[in-house]
Parts: structure tokens; C-alpha cells; sequence
């Protein structure tokens, strides 16, 4: 029988329940972030996880994730995503569907439906979640190119 390296930890599984979730987290206008693996749930973890909730007609403010990837699952409902120096790419993902989100990548997710939210699986590459509000005139063209400078 094959036998993985002795961890330097103990390990043991963590459930995390629905009604443990936390809004403890770093927030964006429009929408809601509740993490189920973080530090302040007492789990050590090299990656943090959530869900991601955007009420019906709501959009979320202009953001990135500074050093992180973020990967998503979409439970359920559409959304459609800007992304781009002047939000000028967009797509449309439902249930079902995974999204990549590369680090430092402008962009806003703006729920269509009148009647539905939608709901996300997010997982992020680092422990501690990273999110950086943009301001909301952040695509005009002379505030884009003024703050992608500083950040070169």
C-alpha cells in the first residue's frame, strides 16, 4: 500500500454547516461574501472558500483580488461578468458553469434577473481573502490608465 510523507500537522477533516457560514469577510458593495474555509473558522488551509450571493437586479461594485486566483462554481442562477482594463469583456455564466478569475483582474458581476439571485462556490488561492474596491468610475479611461500605472 502506497503511504503519503507524514504531515507536519495533525490533520483532520472540517464540515462546515450552512448556519456556520460568516459575513466576517472582506465585502463589495452589492452583493455578499460568506466564507466557510477561513482562519477565523480555526482552519488551517493554504486556500480560502465561500459562497458569493447577488440579490435579483443588483450588481456588485468594481473589484480585483490582488495576489489571488479565484476560482468559481455557479450553484445557481446567471450573472454576467465585466472584466478588462475598461470592463469592455463580458460573459454570461449559469449553473453549471466554472469561472477563472486571474489575480489583480478589474471586474464586476451584475445579476440580470428581476426575480432570482444568484449563488457562487468561490475558492481563493490564499488562506486570507484578498478584495479591493475599486472606484465606480474606475473604467473611465483616464482613471483606469492613472491607477494601472501606480500599481506597475
Amino acid at each position: 500500500m502506497l503511504r503519503l510523507s507524514t504531515p507536519k500537522t495533525p490533520s483532520t477533516v472540517t464540515v462546515v454547516r450552512p448556519g456556520e457560514l460568516s459575513s466576517a469577510t472582506q465585502q463589495t458593495l452589492g452583493s455578499l461574501r460568506m466564507s466557510a474555509i477561513a482562519a477565523h473558522h480555526g482552519i488551517a488551509s493554504l486556500l480560502w472558500a465561500g459562497i458569493f450571493v447577488v440579490e435579483p437586479s443588483a450588481k456588485t461594485g468594481i473589484h480585483h483580488h490582488g495576489e489571488q486566483d479565484t476560482v468559481v462554481y455557479v450553484l445557481e442562477g446567471e450573472a454576467c461578468v465585466r472584466w478588462g482594463d475598461l470592463g469592455e469583456h463580458s460573459d454570461i455564466v449559469r449553473a453549471g458553469d466554472f469561472l477563472h478569475v486571474p489575480r489583480w483582474l478589474p471586474h464586476q458581476e451584475i445579476n440580470p434577473s428581476k426575480k432570482h439571485p444568484f449563488r457562487w462556490v468561490v475558492v481563493r488561492s490564499t488562506s486570507e481573502p484578498i478584495v479591493v474596491n475599486l472606484p465606480d468610475d474606475f473604467w473611465t479611461p483616464t482613471k483606469s490608465k492613472k491607477i494601472e500605472r501606480k500599481r506597475r
